[in-house]
């Protein structure tokens, strides 16, 4: 019981999953209401105002609805108004504008609409404004301009128009402006010069036009500048750069012209310079060979020319650099390499000459791309120590010499391209050790003899084009030349199997009668008789293996398709129809039964999955995805289907779902599980072709093993609606702009693998009743990363989830941004599934919350 006289002035019930409606009470002498991050629903009551001692009211995070009531006037003393991550709807209304004393306005993610009220200009105390992601239309009120205390004025992510009024550039404070996806329009002002306080300054995906304003360069404080995807034109301000203290410049996908001016890394600072899409020319500044903070350089597509600066190859922190598809020429052979982080090299598209270098100093090198250029002599023998590699395209030059047998020590290597050159020899026969090989193109050379029968023993290899050289002889009749298609083997003195339309059938007749009389001499005729008959039963075996099959049971005709002739040897259609029974059954969900099955053949385990009749459109989908063959990928061995139903048979993993173990694996473990679902999707988006998209990423399709290491189930979007015409999904887990029957995209795969992370962060699931799908716990987690809640929000992660350290604060400050840039509205917005790889190395990298033995867990490259 409260003391005689003792006056409670502060109520915080935030992070408590408290449901209901918001209670009613006459509370005059309270000062702070905080009520966040619960899962309260219905609207606010109308008499809040009752509530007149206020300072703080904070109903953000919860799943509250309606308008905001005209009572909250009766607050005269509120400074700090949030109602963010919510579902209030109707106009921001207009009487907020006598509530003087306000200091914070946080009403994003929201369904605000209407205009922006002029009267937010008379609340000159305002230091915040936050109305981002909403509906809100129409003009940015010049009444803003008013405001000469604000600091951060964020109206992201609207649909608003018109241009910049010129009274914004009364707020002499602002530090943080984002006016960014909108339909703002005009010319960029050159009235920014009066914000000498700004640090960020996001205009990105408008339809700004005109030239980049020079006052830009004037501003001493400014960090950050986007202003990428818009209709900018000119030149890049000469200055720039030169009195900023820039480390984010992104100007990408605009009509700039002229040179790239000397002065941006002036700051010693620039680490991200995106410049790609636009008309730049002249040739790339000295003065960047010099930016030792430089991590990522993309200025393809534009008309740079000139030879690369010695010392730009010798940048220490560079990762990825893309200077594709522009005019640059000179040898790069003579120039020192020397880029010990370098994973991502793209040169292709331009006039580089002479030969290759032996080296690129880097150990961490994954994609290749000399492609397109005129590169002359041999392959260098010491790629074969790119022991990461995992795509090497060095097509279209006029490269000359045998390929060297080195090129078959990249383990990794998915993808590899040396067509349009003029390679002689025979192709080494070990690149059939290769393990991971998926695509092969060696057309357009001068290649000779006879293709490695070994060759299409290669499980992974999914694509082959030996087309216009100087084979001779027969095709392998295994693997990807199994029902390769005839242009891809034209120009060659090949013949092959009936099934390749085109291409000649091999003449075995004539072989097999001089082999006949030459073994005569040699061999009894018992003996001769006993080799052929072996020899014909083992072809028919190895055919069959391939073949597809059909089987007569109790439930009709079984379809059954194999890919490797091993599996046909060691699990029969019995043993998986059979699978199909109670005591088997280990898993159920949306799309179906899972079933442990046993062969009795060779005690192998498999996964057989019960799903809705296959039609033969998705048939042939799922063909693909038994090609595919990657560590942290569940790999598809077979499939079944009858008239009635479908079986897919996936090879079994020995854990865990993940669904089941979510809320109590250690933070190390979920970063782990993580990372291997990341590797996994640049697998599938980069080194299979043509890419695989996955559709769902859901922690019901994530199996953990024993080493902790997380295998991602691969299923055709929405099986169970397949119909021949099209197979598509609406669950809570797919980005919203492929909901219904659109087709998913690498995007899309990003933003399920967004909510993947905040799952994993937060233990909320996007399907659970509370949480209003997905949009809901998305507008949740960024309410809780707002700068309001962030320290709160690790706060309680830390204490409410098990194996969470207070060391790991950063990691999970870290991880929960990736999931917000993953999950964000606009497509282009999100990263590629390269970038999450790399974010999440640094993430466990930077921090000290993984020992550098726990490390090692997550340090496997693909």
């Amino acid at each position: 019981m409260a003391k005689k006289g003792f006056i409670r002035r502060y109520l915080n019930l935030s992070s408590n999953n408290l449901t209901g409606l918001i209670p009613t009470a006459n509370l005059p002498a309270l000062e702070t209401l905080d009520l966040s991050n619960n899962l309260l629903t219905g609207e606010i009551p109308e008499n809040i105002g009752l509530f007149s001692g206020l300072k703080v009211l904070d109903f953000g995070g919860n799943v509250l609805s309606g308008r905001i009531p005209n009572s909250v006037t009766n607050m005269t003393n509120l400074e700090f108004l949030t109602l963010a991550s919510n579902q209030f709807s109707g106009e921001i209304p207009r009487i907020l504008g006598i509530m003087k004393s306000l200091k914070w306005i946080y009403l994003g993610y929201n369904n605000f609409t209407g205009k922006i009220p002029e009267e937010i200009g008379e609340l000159t105390y305002l230091n915040h404004l936050d109305l981002v992601y909403n509906n809100l239309t129409g003009e940015i009120p010049s009444s803003i301009g008013n405001l000469t205390n604000l600091k951060y004025l964020f109206l992201y992510f609207n649909k608003l128009n018109g241009p910049i009024p010129k009274a914004v550039f009364n707020l002499k404070n602002l530090v943080s402006l984002d006016l960014s996806d909108n339909s703002l329009s005009g010319e960029i002002p050159e009235l920014f010069s009066q914000l000498q306080n700004l640090e960020i300054l996001h205009l990105f995906s408008n339809n700004f036009s005109g030239k980049i304003p020079a006052a830009l360069s004037s501003l001493p404080h400014l960090q950050v500048l986007q202003l990428w995807s818009n209709r900018l034109s000119g030149e890049i301000p000469k200055d720039l750069g030169k009195y900023n203290n820039l480390t984010v410049l992104d100007l990408s996908t605009n009509n700039l012209s002229g040179k790239i001016p000397e002065n941006l890394c002036s700051s010693g600072c620039l680490f991200k310079l995106i410049l790609f899409s636009n008309s730049l020319e002249g040739e790339i500044p000295k003065s960047l060979s010099f930016c030792k903070s430089l991590q990522r350089i993309r200025v393809q597509e534009n008309k740079l020319s000139g030879e690369l600066p010695s010392e730009f190859t010798t940048l220490p922190m560079v990762y990825f650099l893309d200077i594709s598809s522009n005019n640059l020429s000179g040898r790069i052979d003579l120039t020192k390499w020397n880029m010990p982080q370098l994973q991502m090299l793209n040169l292709a598209k331009n006039s580089f000459s002479g030969p290759l270098p032996d080296s690129f100093g880097s150990n961490n090198l994954e994609n290749l791309d000399l492609s397109a250029n005129k590169f002359s002599g041999s392959i260098p023998r010491s790629f074969g120590d790119f022991s990461q590699l995992m795509g090497l395209k060095l097509g279209e030059n006029q490269l000359s010499g045998p390929i060297p047998d080195q090129l078959s020590l990249c383990k990794k290597l998915v993808t590899l391209d040396l067509s349009h050159n003029q390679l002689i020899g025979e192709i080494p026969a070990s690149f059939a050790s290769m393990p991971v090989l998926g695509q092969l193109d060696l057309s357009v050379n001068e290649l000779t003899g006879n293709v490695p029968s070994n060759l299409g023993e290669v499980e992974s290899l999914v694509q082959v084009n030996i087309s216009h050289n100087h084979f001779y002889g027969s095709l392998p009749s295994t693997g990807a030349f199994l029902a390769i298609n005839s242009s891809a083997v034209l120009g060659n003195n090949l013949c092959g199997g009936e099934k390749i339309s085109g291409l000649q059938q091999c003449d075995y007749g004539v072989k097999n009668r001089v082999r006949w009389f030459v073994l005569t001499f040699l061999l009894a005729s018992l003996m001769m008789f006993a080799i052929i008959v072996f020899i014909a039963i083992f072809i028919k075996q190895r055919k069959l293996g391939r073949e597809l099959k059909r089987v007569e049971s109790e439930d009709g005709t079984w379809e059954l398709q194999f890919l490797n002739s091993r599996i046909l040897r060691s699990i029969t259609i019995k043993d998986i129809v059979s699978s199909i029974r109670e005591d088997n059954l280990v898993a159920s969900g949306r799309s179906g039964l899972s079933y442990k099955g046993k062969s009795t053949i060779s005690n192998k385990l498999f996964l057989a999955k019960e799903v809705a009749a296959i039609s033969k459109s998705c048939w042939m989908e799922w063909t693909e995805l038994c090609k595919i063959n990657h560590s942290n990928v569940v790999k598809l061995l077979a499939m079944c289907r009858s008239e009635k139903a479908g079986i897919l048979v996936y090879e079994y993993i020995e854990g865990k779902n993940l669904s089941e173990i979510v809320q109590g694996i250690s933070w190390e473990r979920r970063l782990k599980v993580a990372f291997g679902i990341a590797r996994a999707l640049k697998y599938l988006h980069c080194h299979c072709s043509p890419c695989v998209m996955v559709g769902e990423i859901t922690p019901r399709k994530i199996m953990v093993d024993e080493k902790n290491e997380a295998h991602l189930r691969l299923s055709l979007p929405g099986i169970n609606l397949c119909s021949d015409n099209k197979c598509f999904n609406s669950s809570a887990y797919v980005a919203p702009e492929t909901r219904g029957s659109k087709a998913f995209t690498e995007k899309s795969d990003i933003y399920g693998f967004g909510l993947l992370l905040i799952e994993l962060l937060t233990g909320k699931s996007p399907v659970d009743p509370e949480h209003g799908a997905h949009n809901g716990i998305i507008e949740w987690a960024r309410y809780c990363y707002s700068d309001c809640h962030l320290e709160m929000w690790v706060d309680s992660t830390i204490k409410n989830n098990q194996g969470l350290m207070i060391d790991c604060q950063n990691q999970i400050v870290e991880t929960m941004n990736l999931a917000l840039q993953c999950t964000a509205g606009d497509p282009a917005a999100r990263p590629c599934a390269v970038e999450l790889v790399k974010t999440l190395e640094s993430i466990v990298r930077s921090s000290s919350c993984v020992s550098s033995s726990g490390f090692k867990l997550f340090g496997v490259s693909m």
